[in-house]
């Protein structure tokens, strides 16, 4: 399709990276546009559209021919429907409700226990507990797969992926280790084989960027190692990964 394909990135969020991360799988030409007045030339429907009560804050927004795509999840659907070449969901429906399970899997328990699980406090131990076990599940859908979406990258990688990777952050920052070798081997092995990926691993952030865009969006409660890592200043590279 040769309509124009734009990505409206409002703030430095995470959730950017699964849009980019598909865009560029498909092999799609886009535009990135970081502010809203950048946009001026659009018909006044589409800017009402964009900044109305239920847009306005959203982190991310596709525009393909004029048309507003909003949420991330709903971005990627939106995404391998249009452009059918290397599909993100499976072909046969059973397989592809079992992506979409697991894709809300990873949204609803996997990164909210993840997140719990490096917040200091007399909870933290259960919090850790309840990510390792969510972890645990993943691991076991990796069995005989190289990716979850078998032998290439899909919709189930990109949304995990970028939640292991935060994770890789957050242990370095704060700790503990929470997936390893030895407790998670199918699951190191997938982080090694995805960031490897060519298409990822030439679109991925540096890990100060990943911390910084982590807490942006999906800010925690303070704790001393990040209010420490909150003193250093990493504006300068605020967007740089999304270009």
């Amino acid at each position: 399709m040769g309509e124009e394909l734009k990505l409206l990135v409002r703030t430095s969020s995470p959730y950017t990276l699964r849009i980019v991360w598909a865009l560029k799988l498909k092999g799609l030409e886009y535009d990135t546009v970081y502010e809203e007045h950048s946009l001026a030339y659009e018909s006044s429907l589409l800017l009402e559209e964009i900044n109305s009560p239920i847009h306005k804050n959203l982190p991310v927004l596709l525009i393909h021919g004029g048309k507003l795509i909003a949420e991330p999840l709903v971005i990627l659907e939106y995404i391998d429907e249009v452009w059918k070449q290397n599909p993100l969901l499976p072909q046969d429906p059973y397989q592809r409700a079992v992506a979409r399970f697991w894709v809300k899997f990873a949204e609803d328990k996997v990164l909210p226990s993840t997140k719990n699980a490096f917040v200091w406090g007399d909870m933290r131990e259960e919090a850790i507990g309840k990510a390792l076990d969510n972890w645990k599940l993943l691991e076991e859908e990796l069995k005989g797969k190289r990716f979850f979406g078998g032998e290439s990258v899909g919709i189930v990688d990109i949304v995990v992926g970028w939640i292991a990777f935060s994770l890789t952050a957050m242990e370095e920052m704060v700790g503990p280790r929470l997936v390893t070798q030895e407790r998670f081997p199918l699951l190191s092995k997938w982080i090694a084989e995805f960031s490897s990926a060519p298409i990822i691993s030439e679109n991925w952030p540096s890990v100060d960027q990943i911390r910084r865009r982590f807490y942006e969006s999906h800010p925690l409660p303070q704790t001393q190692p990040q209010a420490e890592f909150h003193d250093y200043n990493y504006e300068h590279a605020r967007f740089e990964a999304y270009k």
